[in-house]
């Protein structure tokens, strides 16, 4: 699955991830475009995720050859302010030339078994992924990966019921996909997320710590979660 890499990078602030991340985009995107002529890029939500986001739209991106995909979605409906793809439209695709087309979103407002089973099809046809960015969570979870969920190891979407937090039902990328990537970044912001970050970085079996293990994976972290 790629060279066993690992680094946890550490900044000053979230808006330097922030910064940093858009940066990495960008360059990704570019390499991409230049070797097979499209990025195929994974998004997180979240809040450092959306202020990277921010800032590429001020950048001259080939916005016609970027293909966007979530790596999890909640089941609500599309104009939600708490769907991934709704907040990513405001901080990104309602900003730019990105042709709808090119935003391959998870139809979770179907429900999570039906979206899942969609997603998984769709993206099935456009792996491997350029990039995947992904969060991490208070409780140690990635994407809607969750501690002490079982997770399919046979289907790229998956289906969430009983998410320890709202809403229940969810849609999530399962490992198989999430290593279908040359590069991961993690993001992982803010004080809240110190003690996940500090166990993770002890040897915890958490749900990040499995898919920053795939392959080479780049954590970038901001110096109220590193604590240190």
């Amino acid at each position: 699955m790629g060279d066993q890499i690992m680094r946890f990078i550490r900044f000053a602030s979230a808006e330097a991830v922030a910064e940093e991340t858009a940066r990495r985009i960008s360059a990704a995107a570019r390499r991409a475009i230049e070797a097979r002529g499209r990025f195929r890029c994974v998004l997180a939500g979240g809040r450092t995720p959306l202020a990277a986001y921010d800032r590429l739209v001020h950048q001259p991106e080939d916005w016609a050859h970027w293909h966007l995909f979530l790596g999890d979605e909640r089941c609500l409906p599309p104009d939600d302010p708490e769907r991934n793809s709704r907040a990513i439209a405001l901080a990104l695709t309602e900003r730019v030339a990105i042709p709808p087309a090119n935003l391959h979103w998870i139809p979770a407002e179907s429900g999570a078994a039906s979206a899942a089973e969609r997603y998984d099809a769709l993206i099935a046809d456009q792996m491997p992924f350029d990039l995947i960015l992904l969060g991490m969570g208070e409780d140690g979870h990635t994407a809607s990966l969750f501690p002490g969920h079982v997770t399919p190891t046979d289907v790229l979407a998956s289906p969430v019921h009983e998410a320890p937090k709202p809403p229940p039902d969810r849609v999530t990328l399962t490992p198989l996909a999430l290593a279908a990537a040359p590069e991961r970044l993690i993001l992982v912001t803010g004080a809240g997320k110190r003690e996940a970050l500090a166990a993770w970085r002890r040897g915890a079996d958490l749900p990040v710590a499995r898919v920053a293990a795939l392959g080479r994976t780049d954590v970038l972290m901001d110096a109220d979660a590193a604590g240190d």
